[in-house]
């Protein structure tokens, strides 16, 4: 029995070649003699590849994967690189105009740029700006980069066309011919002037502002349309008991009204006395229509006096000659000058001087106009006298 119990527990011998064999799979380990503990074991065969591991198939694709993580990241450092620079500051060290030519295209605005130093390297703003425009483009015009200005923020800029506007200013009462010599005189306008140019009166002074470039047949379109547009709007707010039956009779009474006085606050007095001479069937005796039959829109010279002679000559504007108003307009009028005439003041004066303070003196009768052009010309005298004096003391000095 002990035998068998001990076969059970597993049993121990040796080999054909002398060796410890272990008897089973769960037991103990069988110790060695010294002399086998030192004895080379055999080394075990490492495990063979599949064959779809050695294919060249899996190999590619392994190779291609890596490649394409490889390009992944490269794009993903060139897009981080890329958008910092373009929201960076840029290297401009000071403000600066930046002129965008109309038709330029975007690889020459960008080329001019960096050019100018205003950008840091073209093919960044090209790149990235063509991905921010997408359908949009940029708008032409003169700009005023700021200083350290970023690419995106200069993008933007022109994207939304925030050029530098120039002012072109037309004072009240200026003719068309003179409207016309101030816009040739500025350089910011190009482009030459249509064949047909407005009339008198067509234009509405003010101050108008355009971007470098500009063509000034665009600029008389623009003053022509805010002259109608002005018109329009005065003559329906008009008062309906004038007797003006269209809107050019509006037009040529406020631009003798306008030359007649630069105070906003005496044109509607000045107004109702050439209401008040036309309801009597007198003549407006107007001394700037006079002027302008003589010299036409062009304008007296400053140091040529009005002639009695003058006062005589028989043209289509000498309203001390003609009856009623003259054929056309005088000058270009402004909008407070025909405010002043669709809406003048209720008074019964005739005739008015100046006062020799920048305004003037109305009268309703014809001997108290006698008595303020008197007092006018002693006021003319002594200032005259006083001048005289003055550069007298001046020589014997």
């Amino acid at each position: 029995m002990n035998d068998a119990k001990n076969n059970n527990n597993g049993s121990f011998g040796r080999g054909g070649d002398g060796t410890p064999q272990h008897g089973g799979d769960s037991g103990p380990i069988v110790p060695v003699s010294p002399s086998q503990a030192i004895k080379p074991q055999r080394v075990p065969q490492p495990p063979k590849r599949s064959r779809r591991a050695r294919s060249q198939v899996v190999i590619f694709l392994n190779f291609i994967m890596t490649m394409l993580l490889l390009v992944c990241i490269a794009a993903l450092a060139a897009y981080w690189y890329g958008k910092t620079e373009f929201e960076a500051p840029g290297p401009l060290d000071q403000t600066a105009a930046f002129m965008v030519a109309d038709g330029a295209g975007f690889n020459q605005i960008a080329s001019g740029l960096e050019q100018r130093g205003i950008i840091s390297d073209q093919r960044i703003f090209r790149i990235a700006g063509k991905a921010v425009l997408e359908d949009d483009t940029l708008k032409a015009g003169e700009y005023e980069i700021k200083a350290r200005a970023s690419m995106k923020q200069i993008l933007e800029q022109m994207r939304a066309g925030k050029s530098i506007l120039h002012n072109l200013t037309i004072p009240e009462g200026y003719t068309t011919h003179q409207v016309i010599e101030r816009m040739l005189e500025n350089e910011m306008l190009t482009g030459d002037l249509p064949s047909e140019l407005p009339g008198e009166g067509d234009l509405l002074p003010e101050t108008y502002k355009f971007s470098r470039g500009t063509e000034r047949a665009d600029i008389l379109k623009q003053m022509t349309r805010a002259q109608t547009r002005a018109l329009n709007q005065i003559w329906e707010r008009r008062d309906p008991d004038l007797p003006l039956k269209t809107k050019e009779e509006l037009v040529i009474l406020a631009s003798i009204v306008e030359k007649e006085t630069a105070r906003a606050d005496e044109r509607p007095r000045v107004a109702s006395v050439f209401y008040n001479r036309l309801a009597k069937g007198m003549r407006l005796q107007s001394d700037p229509t006079v002027i302008y039959g003589v010299f036409g829109g062009e304008g007296k010279p400053s140091d040529r006096p009005i002639y009695k002679s003058d006062l005589e000559k028989e043209t289509p504007y000498n309203t001390y000659v003609i009856n009623g108003l003259p054929p056309g307009p005088i000058a270009n009028p402004g909008r407070e000058s025909m405010e002043a005439v669709a809406n003048p003041s209720r008074t019964n004066d005739f005739y008015f001087v100046a006062d020799g303070y920048g305004g003037h003196a109305f009268a309703e009768t014809l001997d108290e106009h006698n008595a303020n052009v008197a007092r006018w010309r002693r006021l003319m005298a002594e200032e005259e006298a006083k001048a005289k004096a003055e550069e007298k003391n001046k020589s014997a000095e």
